[in-house]
């Protein structure tokens, strides 16, 4: 045979056969992955539904559509409290919600949503990558079989809505109030009746009056639950929650399977939709204030005979929780120093300016 006709022939062959090689192995290295997840928030609070949504898309854009994640509202497959034991058990592979919606199962979960007079949003993102949170997660998670990311924050939220005017202490005794997290125990350190009813049921539980007052993140969704209808008097700031932090939460076993791309890909996606969050609440919530106010709302600050209770209910609980809880005590040590050196630092550069660039357009003559 011709020597150049042979070699000719070669080359031809080569691509092909390194084509043929080469598919199989991609193939095995980006399988199709269907994962389900339910999210602890109804359809109509398009921002807090929007995160998971986002996670779904852009894990579906950075695996040319390999991974593809359902994603279904509270009460569609399992309720708002249940997303926790829904991943944990492996009823679907993934969640969306707030890690202090189960403090019934450990006061620590608080730490990774928000606890009273703690860390705004800014400084939880600064003490989870780089203060130690991360791995004091991590830590806590795996006992629940679960993979956590951060995947969402609300920024300060309000104080709630309250069918009557809070002037003293004495008009938080033997108050219904709707709270999540370790606030509710604090309210009932300071003689509240606090519970937690899921944000699809918080209405019609105001406007039945089995509940005198709920709170729930801040003028853009509390606006669409219609609370203003109900409760006219509209509290700031909700002290307890001065950043709020959602997670997406993955089975374990079925984020161990995931190919090293796919769990990079998850990884960035839960990047996004936790900067995009805080983002659309910033931006959506000034608009929202001025239409409640314009219809009948009536803000009022929370009165400081309250707030300084509350600070003392609130050191009092973690002491409580310390000694009986030592990985409660582990993180609320690692995240007490981490807030007394940021509040230090915020309060030479942030507070200064906040306090007075904020209201210099109304004082500045």
């Amino acid at each position: 045979m011709n020597r150049r006709a042979l070699l000719g022939a070669a080359a031809t062959a080569a691509p092909a056969a390194a084509l043929t090689l080469a598919t199989p192995a991609l193939a095995q290295s980006a399988p199709d992955v269907r994962w389900r997840l339910t999210s602890s928030f109804p359809r109509n609070l398009d921002i807090l539904i929007g995160a998971p949504e986002t996670i779904a898309r852009r894990v579906a854009q950075l695996t040319d559509n390999k991974f593809q994640i359902r994603v279904f509202p509270a009460g569609e497959i399992v309720g708002a409290a249940q997303a926790l034991d829904a991943v944990q058990n492996g009823t679907v592979e993934c969640c969306h919600t707030a890690p202090y919606y189960f403090t019934g199962k450990d006061f620590t979960f608080a730490f990774y949503t928000a606890v009273p007079f703690g860390l705004n949003t800014r400084m939880s993102n600064a003490w989870y990558r780089h203060g130690g949170g991360r791995e004091l997660a991590a830590e806590l998670f795996k006992g629940y079989n679960i993979v956590n990311f951060p995947a969402g924050d609300t920024g300060a939220q309000m104080g709630g809505w309250f069918r009557k005017e809070i002037k003293t202490l004495a008009d938080i005794q033997g108050l219904k109030f709707r709270i999540a997290g370790l606030a509710g125990e604090v309210f009932a350190k300071m003689g509240a009746v606090p519970t937690q009813v899921p944000a699809a049921d918080i209405y019609p539980a105001l406007e039945r009056g089995s509940i005198d007052a709920v709170e729930f993140v801040g003028p853009y969704d509390d606006e669409k639950l219609g609370l203003n209808r109900v409760a006219p008097f509209y509290y700031f700031p909700g002290f307890w929650e001065p950043g709020a932090k959602l997670h997406f939460m993955a089975n374990q076993a079925a984020f161990d399977a995931l190919p090293a791309t796919y769990k990079a890909a998850l990884e960035m996606a839960c990047a996004e939709a936790d900067a995009e969050m805080i983002a659309r609440y910033d931006a959506g919530n000034p608009n929202a204030l001025r239409r409640l106010i314009a219809a009948g709302t009536q803000l009022r600050p929370w009165p400081r005979e309250v707030m300084a209770a509350a600070w003392k209910a609130t050191h009092a609980l973690y002491d409580e929780a310390s000694d009986k809880n030592p990985l409660f005590k582990k993180t609320w040590e690692s995240y007490r120093k981490f807030r007394d050196d940021e509040y230090a630092w915020f309060r030479v550069a942030e507070n200064s300016y906040d306090n007075f660039a904020f209201t210099a357009a109304q004082t500045v003559k």
